[in-house]
């Protein structure tokens, strides 16, 4: 995955649990576990918008280039 995530860090800098923050984003646990596990194809704007908004931080803090092109074919 040419996007890596880095929401356990800021989650773990925070002291907040995945729980907390499903709760204070409005999503389930399994889809913020799917985009934790980087395994996620795409995310709206408006939940990392409420993610960055709750956990006071940056799109880059939890989300960072790797600097390789994926195809859409490698899973």
């Amino acid at each position: 995955m040419a996007i890596r995530v880095y929401l356990d860090d800021v989650l773990r800098a925070r002291g907040m649990t995945a729980r907390e923050l499903c709760a204070k984003v409005g999503v389930t646990e399994a889809n913020l576990s799917i985009l934790r596990s980087g395994k996620a194809k795409g995310v709206r704007f408006g939940t990392v918008n409420r993610i960055c908004y709750f956990l006071d931080c940056d799109v880059g803090d939890i989300l960072k280039f790797d600097g390789n092109l994926e195809d859409e074919n490698d899973e």
